[in-house]
């Protein structure tokens, strides 16, 4: 079972790393302190609602982001789609008129 505090900081950071934010300027954009941050970032206190929509307006996140934690790596998505598509000749030519059209 997933630790939903451990997860839910360690998705914070993760967005807050891809917005190019320190940990220091994100707590001052939110009204935070910096230790009260790095708490919720590794798991050891849960952010209150409040805080998660400052979090969210600040770095222009949808809240449901902070909780979508079982992202596919690409190797994993791409051997998913070759398992399905390799015996669906089928599902192969949707799939390749799809990506054509996206082209």
């Amino acid at each position: 079972m997933i630790e939903i505090k451990k997860a839910l900081g360690k998705k914070i950071k993760q967005i807050r790393k891809s917005k190019n934010l320190t940990q220091e300027k994100l707590a001052e954009l939110i009204g935070l302190e910096v230790p009260s941050l790095s708490n919720i970032e590794t798991g050891k206190f849960a952010p209150s609602v409040d805080t998660l929509q400052k979090l969210s307006a600040v770095m222009d996140v949808e809240p449901w982001e902070f909780y979508h934690f079982n992202e596919v790596s690409e190797e994993k998505m791409l051997n998913e789609i070759n398992v399905l598509i390799k015996n669906n000749s089928k599902l192969l030519k949707i799939v390749y008129n799809f990506l054509k059209a996206l082209n």
